[in-house]
């Protein structure tokens, strides 16, 4: 009498075998909930670029972002061509909700979206809060919110490890450059909107004259690019923060060269400094 064995399913590579019946398996679901993050995400930065366009063209606040800092004089304010970056900024980041969200269906994903989390979101609900605040001439709030801002920022660069040479290409490019750049940027901001509350709100707090506040920020923001060049080998953060000095520099000699000289030998020995900063932490990484 022969025993009767019973055959096991066979389970290979997503198929399924049993009684000469073949089965596909369903395939591991997308998590829906960093799918709908991303997409949120693109949502966000489509909000940013819409409220700081209505700041210029209605304008919001029926001031234009240029005619409020005229209204608030601060001798840390880089000429008007500097704030061309903010091109640079929104069409790098364009190409970075994308890339977040293609990246989520790549077979060798890099889990962009999931390292940052909610804090991309975070920064355009900042942006876009800093922009309503300044439009109103709420200077206390507008400070209050940048450095929020700058908070948030912080801890993205910490997430995508900005620096480091962990990323492919794409990555780099659409990921370390524009956080890069933008929190560069948002740190002289934030300088400058500390600066006119400073100098316009409290003017002369503590004795001190609005020349002589205005070295004091500029040499924070220069220790600012050394740390980032020493801790994290940030070169554009540290080349946002001399673009910046180069257009205090242009506005100061357009306005009053005289009255502001001290500023410009400032900045033109903090460009110095953090150039040589670069070039030397360029050296010992050529090195290592």
């Amino acid at each position: 009498m022969k025993k009767i064995v019973k055959k096991t399913p066979i389970i290979k590579k997503g198929v399924v075998k049993n009684s000469g019946a073949v089965k596909v398996s369903n395939p591991p679901k997308k998590n829906s909930w960093l799918t709908t993050l991303a997409i949120v995400n693109v949502i966000a930065f489509l909000g940013v670029i819409v409220v700081n366009y209505l700041a210029v063209s209605l304008p919001i606040g029926w001031m234009t972002t240029w005619e409020l800092s005229d209204l608030y004089p601060n001798l840390f304010v880089p000429a008007g061509l500097t704030f061309s970056i903010w091109g640079l900024i929104y069409t790098l980041f364009l190409g970075f909700v994308v890339w977040q969200l293609v990246d989520l269906y790549k077979k060798n994903s890099t889990g962009i979206t999931k390292k940052i989390g909610i804090w991309f979101l975070l920064s355009c609900v900042a942006n876009i809060g800093r922009m309503f605040a300044w439009q109103y001439q709420q200077v206390r709030l507008s400070v209050i919110i940048m450095l929020f801002f700058l908070v948030v920022l912080i801890v993205i660069a910490n997430k995508v490890q900005l620096g480091k040479r962990l990323w492919t290409l794409w990555d780099k490019y659409l990921v370390q450059v524009p956080f890069s750049i933008y929190i560069g940027r948002i740190s002289v901001a934030t300088i400058a909107n500390i600066t006119t509350l400073l100098v316009t709100i409290w003017r002369n707090a503590w004795g001190l004259s609005d020349i002589v506040w205005t070295n004091i920020v500029i040499i924070v923001a220069t220790i600012l690019a050394l740390l980032s060049l020493y801790k994290k080998y940030n070169v554009i953060y540290a080349l946002v923060i001399i673009r910046a000095f180069i257009g205090i520099i242009i506005k100061r000699i357009d306005v009053d060269p005289v009255y502001a000289s001290s500023i410009i030998w400032t900045l033109g020995i903090c460009i110095t400094i953090i150039s040589a900063g670069i070039w030397a932490r360029r050296e010992k990484r050529l090195k290592n």
